[in-house]
């Protein structure tokens, strides 16, 4: 039904994080500039992964008649009586799409940290 809003909804505020606290603003020293960009990098991994995964989710909803193109877009929505059971699909098959995303995300930005920092200590180790 409605369960793709949620990581919707946290694609929106990631992109809205992202663009207030990763700003190019101020004096920054190199290092500091280097650690903004690849801290921008990340992030928006996470917000191609929420806004990607929840427009899939949409077009299929869309497909199987849960979603119509116009007010008030969501079926579930007609009837009162249709609505808490909304509200539970989102709170919890929503919640844990987005709750899973984020923490495929985390694993996969760890896993990448990882491997640089061995092929770092690999070149070093080689050019000795």
């Amino acid at each position: 039904m409605a369960c793709f809003t949620v990581p919707l909804a946290e694609a929106v505020v990631v992109s809205a994080a992202k663009a207030v606290i990763l700003r190019k603003g101020g004096n920054h020293t190199e290092e500091k500039l280097e650690k903004i960009k690849k801290m921008r990098e990340n992030v928006g991994i996470l917000e191609k992964m929420l806004y990607g995964g929840s427009a899939l989710l949409a077009v299929e909803h869309l497909f199987h008649g849960e979603i119509m193109l116009y007010p008030p877009f969501l079926t579930a929505m007609q009837t009162p009586e249709n609505i808490p059971q909304m509200l539970h699909e989102m709170s919890t098959v929503g919640v844990g799409m987005a709750l899973t995303v984020t923490a495929a995300w985390a694993i996969a930005m760890g896993v990448r940290a990882i491997m640089k920092r061995f092929a770092k200590k690999s070149i070093s180790d080689n050019a000795m």
